[in-house]
C-alpha cells in the first residue's frame, strides 16, 4: 500500500449550479483552418457524451461530458474549481433529481466549470440551475516516500485505486499514452495547476496519430513529457506530469482535448506504464 497523508486531509462542501451554455454575440467559432462553424460547446447537460467515450469525432468544440456546474459568486467559484477533485462524490440538492449522486470528472479552465458524471436516468430529471453539492476532498494529498512528487486535483481513494507502484523512489503509473511537450497548448503559462486544465493541440493530425493520441477517451490517464505543473504550467526538460482527459477535441487553433493534472514532478521520478485500461471510469462505481 502506498503511504499518503489522506487521514489528515479536510473534506469540505463546495457547491455550484448547472450552468447554461453561453455564446458570444456572434455564434461562429473559427477553426484552425479558418472555417466558420456554429456548433455546441461548453456548459449545460450533455446527454449523449459520457465518461469513457471517445474525445475525438464530435460535432462540437470543447464538449464537456455529463453536467457542467459553476457558482455565480466569482470567489466561491474559484473555491469550487480549486477544492473539488476528480473522483469526489457529487449530490444533487435541488430540483426533480434531488438526491442523485455522481462523481467529479474534471475541472475546465477558462470557462471555469467543474464537470460531473451522473447516471443517464438522473440526467433526464435535471435542469439548468439545479444545485449540486460536492464533498471536496484531496487537495494537499502527499506521498511521504516520494516527497518530490506533487499530487493535486484527485480524490485520495481514487488515487489509491489507479494501480500506482513506488519502486526505488520512483512512481510507476498506468497511462493510455504519452504526450510530447510540443503538443501542449492552451492553458500553458497559467499560474496554478490546482484548478482548470490545459489542452493537447490537435491541428497537426499526423503528430497526434503518431503519438497514439487520436484514440483518447474521456477519463483516460496520460503522461505529459517534459511538462512541469508544480507552480503553474510550463516546459521543463526532465519534468513529468500525469493528467486526465476531461473535455473533447476542439476546432480552434492551439486547442484540443483538455487535461486536468493529478500529479507532477520537476524530476523524472514518474514513469508511465502503457495500458488501455488506464481510465478513471474503471476505478469508480459507475452505473450506466
Amino acid at each position: 500500500m502506498i503511504k499518503t497523508n489522506k487521514e489528515r486531509l479536510i473534506k469540505q462542501s463546495v457547491q455550484g449550479k448547472i450552468h447554461h451554455p453561453t455564446s458570444a454575440p456572434s455564434p461562429y467559432r473559427i477553426s484552425h483552418k479558418g472555417e466558420p462553424f456554429v456548433v455546441p460547446a461548453t456548459g449545460g447537460i450533455t446527454y449523449n457524451v459520457r465518461l469513457g467515450d471517445a474525445a475525438f469525432g464530435w460535432v462540437g468544440d470543447h464538449i464537456e461530458p455529463g453536467v457542467s456546474i459553476k457558482n455565480d459568486n466569482a470567489q466561491e467559484n474559484v473555491a469550487l474549481n480549486t477544492l473539488a477533485c476528480i473522483g469526489n462524490e457529487a449530490k444533487v440538492v435541488s430540483g426533480d433529481a434531488k438526491g442523485a449522486k455522481g462523481f467529479v470528472t474534471g475541472m475546465h479552465g477558462g470557462i471555469d466549470h467543474v464537470l460531473v458524471y451522473f447516471k443517464q436516468e438522473d440526467l433526464e430529471k435535471m435542469a439548468v440551475d439545479d444545485k449540486i453539492l460536492i464533498k471536496a476532498h484531496g487537495q494537499g494529498l502527499s506521498l511521504p516516500e516520494v516527497p518530490e512528487v506533487m499530487v493535486m486535483n484527485i480524490d485520495p481513494e481514487l488515487f489509491l485505486k489507479l494501480g500506482i507502484e513506488i519502486r526505488k523512489n520512483k512512481i510507476k503509473i498506468p497511462v493510455v499514452a504519452e504526450v510530447p511537450p510540443y503538443l501542449m497548448g492552451s492553458g500553458i503559462g497559467s499560474s496554478t495547476s490546482f484548478n482548470g486544465d490545459y489542452d493537447i493541440m490537435t491541428a497537426d493530425e499526423a503528430a497526434v496519430k503518431s503519438n497514439g493520441l487520436d484514440k483518447l477517451r474521456f477519463g483516460d490517464l496520460v503522461l505529459l513529457r517534459d511538462c512541469d505543473n508544480t507552480y503553474g504550467r510550463g516546459y521543463l526538460k526532465g519534468a513529468v506530469s500525469i493528467g486526465v482527459v476531461i473535455h473533447s477535441d476542439c476546432i480552434k487553433m492551439g486547442h484540443g482535448p483538455g487535461i486536468t493534472t493529478i500529479m507532477t514532478c520537476k524530476e523524472s521520478l514518474i514513469e508511465g506504464i502503457i495500458s488501455e485500461k488506464a481510465n478513471i471510469k474503471n476505478f469508480l462505481p459507475i452505473e450506466e
